[in-house]
């Protein structure tokens, strides 16, 4: 599908279907929206009245034109309440455009709709990718898949002449946005932790960003007993990831990002048992998807800006070979842990993986982690929990989600919890309690970064969706990626 901008008039713009946005309650037809009523011969209000059309965000409703127009379906999509009007808005109204466009038959589609705020190219961006997602349809792993010939092959954003490169920079982030939804929707005999250091091998070739792939072997050298702890029991060889972009010239920060990659996650010997979603323990490297998604992104956006992308990546499985519950296993930081619950391994990987990464230099680490069911009791499916000691950093991280329409609210860092996590004959277990299960994991956490400023993002709930919602077809959403973008370009 091609995204571009144009310089033709609303009323003098043709194609297949043209779409354009209202507010709430708003809906009388008035300047130049009157003009294109008068043309279409009454077609839009008719439309309006016969559907009964409020505006209300997400809706959408599609006529078809009489024959001697040169628009041959109109669409109008709902923007909502002008004073709660968003990038998000935006992003919403041009997926139901363009979801309404294919299931209308249009191949080509132009979108006419509102600038927020004056910044048209943070309003062109959220266009492009509201469209651009809404259409991303995963077939690969279907024999007939129902496409038909349906597609819209050309969307046009209407009003934003010279927002090219804004356009450009939504679908170089529409690409990691998508490279994250593949990799978290693939099953695990598909996506792997050798799928996943592949996957990396081809990012680096591609765009020319130097790889580090730290084999078993390397790992026991550098002591981490956490990460190869949670290792052990697969037929499958961990990778440890370490791809990094670094720009041209002196770099005005360095930043890491650490996702989970956990492919696959059985429980170990504390098996995840009937009616605990093992099925979808596909899913548990969301954040290892979501960090190779913003690499992608960022090495075609090439900011001013030094990034490591690390992930630990292993399955944990059953065998022979697997960690039992009471084993004692040291951490690269030299730290003993009690394993009480091999179900709690994302946190063994993830300790290792700070340890190494703060020992690159960088100025701030964010880690995201589909890392406990405690935060989806807490926060649901749609929203993140954050946590950090840092109030900067915290700051930061959502201040980048706001625009990126990917929901993070901020948990507290409750130190005193860490009394739950004391071990009699280590350092620490790996579990605390079951009240505040998403605080004693951050805690757990925070053991293995000593000074660099740190945030964590546990993403269990948004990285899937059973149900499309807008721009998210039921599935992986790619959650993360737009907001670790903002982060990095901030």
């Amino acid at each position: 599908m091609d995204v571009r901008v144009t310089d033709i008039p609303l009323l003098n713009w043709s194609g297949d279907g043209l779409a354009v946005g209202l507010f709430e309650d708003q809906i009388a037809l008035a300047g130049e929206l009157a003009s294109l009523d008068e043309k279409l011969v009454g077609t839009l209000k008719e439309l309006i009245e016969e559907a009964e059309f409020k505006g209300k965000e997400g809706s959408s409703a599609a006529s078809r034109v009489g024959s001697g127009s040169s628009v041959r379906k109109i669409i109008i999509v709902g923007l909502g309440k002008a004073d709660a009007f968003k990038l998000e808005s935006l992003r919403r109204a041009a997926a139901a455009a363009a979801k309404l466009a294919k299931k209308e038959r249009c191949k080509t589609l132009g979108i006419s709709l509102p600038v927020w705020q004056g910044e048209s190219a943070q309003s062109a961006q959220a266009i492009a990718e509201g469209a651009e997602l809404a259409l991303y349809q995963d077939v690969r792993f279907k024999s007939d898949p129902d496409e038909k010939g349906n597609k819209v092959e050309q969307v046009e954003l209407l009003g934003f002449v010279g927002q090219e490169a804004a356009v450009a920079r939504a679908r170089q982030i529409c690409s990691g946005v998508i490279l994250a939804r593949e990799l978290v929707a693939a099953p695990a005999n598909m996506v792997t932790p050798i799928t996943l250091a592949e996957t990396a091998t081809a990012i680096a070739q591609e765009y020319g960003l130097s790889l580090e792939i730290l084999e078993k072997e390397d790992c026991e050298k550098l002591g981490m007993g956490a990460f190869l702890g949670v290792a052990q029991a697969s037929d499958l060889p961990p990778k440890f990831i370490h791809l990094t972009y670094k720009p041209d010239g002196t770099p005005r920060r360095k930043l890491a990002i650490i996702g989970k990659g956990l492919t696959f996650d059985s429980g170990g010997l504390n098996i995840k048992g009937a009616g605990s979603g093992i099925e979808m323990m596909k899913t548990d490297m969301g954040g290892a998807g979501a960090t190779l998604g913003a690499a992608k992104a960022i090495a075609q956006i090439k900011p001013d800006v030094e990034v490591h992308f690390i992930s630990a990546a292993t399955e944990n499985m059953i065998s022979g070979h697997a960690i039992h519950p009471g084993d004692i296993l040291t951490a690269s930081n030299g730290k003993t842990i009690e394993i009480n619950n091999t179900d709690a391994e994302g946190r063994l990987t993830l300790a290792d993986a700070l340890v190494f990464t703060e020992k690159l230099g960088v100025e701030a680490i964010v880690d995201l982690a589909t890392l406990t069911g405690a935060c989806v009791i807490a926060l649901g499916e749609d929203i993140a929990g954050l946590w950090s000691s840092n109030d900067d950093l915290a700051g930061q991280i959502l201040a980048a989600s706001e625009p990126a329409g990917e929901k993070i609210w901020r948990m507290p860092m409750e130190d005193k919890y860490f009394d739950g996590l004391k071990s009699v004959v280590a350092d620490m277990k790996n579990t605390g309690p079951r009240s505040g299960g998403a605080i004693t994991a951050a805690l757990f956490l925070k053991q293995f970064v000593k000074e660099t400023a740190w945030a964590h993002l546990d993403v269990a709930g948004p990285v899937w969706t059973d149900k499309e919602n807008s721009y998210n077809p039921a599935g992986a959403t790619g959650y993360g990626v737009r907001t670790l973008v903002n982060w990095v370009l901030s």
